[in-house]
């Protein structure tokens, strides 16, 4: 064992399972309070922006449920708009990232630390799906009135036909010229007798 200059022995260094678990439990408490104050100030900005959509959201007519308008907390605090799309901020807690599931993949339709225009953007994105689900509730309307309009059209040429007997263009056709035929035929069979008549007085 070595010594001092003054003969003292110095103490060796003890190291203790305990402490390092208690050093280490500190420090995810640090960490989970940073994350837990991020987590805070993201739904925070995006409560801001669920205020600045509430009269948007209050327009929608009831009877379209295809929104949602509500802010589901986890790791990734995100305010949904409706099924496919939703808002969640951006690595910089400060950006606004307005976000699309689509077929083809995950879309980004804006992104801006401004609040007014991401509120502008998605309250345009709401009138499209509102305008789109009226026309497909029109379409499926004029869908089901054409398929049982053939029903209808029948019947109702049904009852014209009974009121109105067919007529057959190509017999009345056919019956000109035999009728020009048969007049000949007469004509000249009077012009023979008359002939006839002339011919023998006698008779």
């Amino acid at each position: 064992m070595t010594r001092s200059r003054d003969n003292v022995v110095p103490h060796a260094k003890v190291r203790s399972l305990r402490d390092a678990i208690r050093k280490v439990k500190l420090a995810e408490v640090e960490r989970t309070d940073v994350v837990v104050e991020l987590q805070e100030s993201e739904r925070a900005r995006l409560e801001l922006l669920s205020e600045e959509l509430q009269d948007v959201f209050k327009e929608v007519p009831e009877d379209d449920d295809q929104f949602s308008f509500q802010i589901v907390p986890g790791n990734v605090p995100r305010l949904w708009i409706d099924i496919t799309s939703h808002v969640a901020m951006g690595r910089d807690k400060r950006t606004y990232r307005f976000i699309k599931d689509t077929r083809i993949g995950r879309t980004v339709i804006l992104e801006t630390t401004e609040l007014e225009d991401m509120a502008d953007c998605i309250t345009e994105y709401i009138a499209e799906r509102v305008l789109e689900r009226e026309r497909a509730v029109e379409g499926d309307w004029l869908s089901k009135r054409l398929r049982e309009a053939p029903p209808a059209q029948a019947a109702q040429e049904a009852g014209s036909a009974e009121a109105d007997p067919p007529q057959v263009p190509h017999v009345r056709g056919l019956w000109g010229p035999f009728a020009a035929f048969a007049v000949g035929l007469l004509v000249g069979a009077a012009a023979l007798i008359g002939y006839a008549w002339f011919a023998n007085p006698l008779n």
